[in-house]
């Protein structure tokens, strides 16, 4: 599936969005940075400007740029996946 979300996918997407904040257990850095990334470009499409703020600032940008040109449904797909692995 490339390009637009299909309506299913979209509520699905938003589902996930919600179950990530009553998940267990937290998780780790890492999963949180690419639930961000794949968050922003879902909802917002490809990382623009320039990397500012502090560290955690910059790692979250950083986590989004690397994932600049992927589709929304695909990053819709992963970051549901994510979350489906992490509710266990």
């Amino acid at each position: 599936m490339t390009g637009k979300a299909s309506q299913s996918l979209k509520i699905k997407f938003k589902r996930s969005s919600k179950k990530v904040w009553d998940l267990s257990e937290r998780p780790s850095n890492n999963q949180l940075l690419e639930l961000y990334a794949l968050f922003k470009q879902a909802t917002d499409g490809d990382c623009q400007g320039r990397a500012s703020g502090g560290m955690r600032e910059r790692a979250k940008w950083k986590a989004w740029n690397a994932i600049s040109g992927m589709s929304e449904s695909e990053a819709m797909e992963r970051y549901c996946s994510i979350v489906d692995d992490l509710d266990g």
